[in-house]
């Protein structure tokens, strides 16, 4: 199954909720939450009060991507806010199985992210435990970066241990997803596509996602 996660860093924020709504409509079936704490990433977004507004506005899961030094601090909050699933970075939780533990206690879906830098490797303790898996195909802090084709490789060995151990993460993507791009990324088994930049960039958004996903699903059928 393909997941379009809507990423609302690219979309308008005045209309933030008919944004939402539209990209739904072209069947949109996840809304991604950038978080950024200007310390981690240098770039500063939003925190639990618009998620909780956002949760307001859909029914859609809110995936909530936490972009941030000490996520353990915020967990909760976010959690409360409205979040249906939280993702941490590998590369700022030094007690990685327990901040996921936590999430997972406040029923959200546990993911853990690796930036462009981080090989797979360093997940092979958790993925027994995680919900998804979050490859950065850009370094993460704004939006409308050019794809890291070495994010595809990552995708590719994810799918490839998940099926000899068995496990049931599915494996994200987030940076420079576009039609461009998301054939090569689906082929290779990536199964929730964050976009942005190419559903709210420019035009409808509603025929942007629509469009999008229909190039996704036909990827997928060509999966080997």
């Amino acid at each position: 199954m393909i997941d379009l996660a809507a990423s609302i860093l690219s979309a308008d924020f005045a209309h933030l909720a008919d944004q939402v709504e539209q990209a739904t409509a072209g069947g949109a079936s996840v809304i991604h939450v950038d978080v950024m704490d200007g310390h981690f990433v240098p770039n500063l977004t939003i925190g639990p009060p618009v998620v909780k507004s956002l949760r307001k506005a859909t029914r859609l899961p809110l995936d909530c991507h936490l972009m941030i030094e000490n996520p353990d601090q915020y967990i909760e909050n976010f959690a409360e806010a409205g979040a249906d699933w939280i993702s941490v970075h590998q590369e700022v939780c030094p007690h990685l199985n327990r901040t996921l533990h936590l999430i997972k206690s406040h029923d959200c879906l546990a993911g853990v992210v690796i930036n462009p830098a981080t090989p797979v490797e360093t997940l092979s303790e958790v993925l027994d435990i995680v919900d998804y898996v979050l490859v950065m195909s850009v370094n993460p802090g704004f939006g409308g970066q050019k794809f890291i084709s070495g994010a595809v490789q990552k995708i590719r060995k994810l799918a490839e241990i998940r099926s000899q151990r068995g496990y049931a993460y599915r494996i994200e993507v987030d940076g420079g997803v576009d039609l461009g791009t998301v054939g090569e990324v689906v082929r290779a088994g990536a199964e929730i596509l964050v976009a942005g930049n190419a559903v709210f960039g420019k035009g409808d958004a509603k025929q942007n996602a629509s469009a999008l996903l229909e190039a996704a699903r036909s990827a997928s059928l060509q999966r080997v």
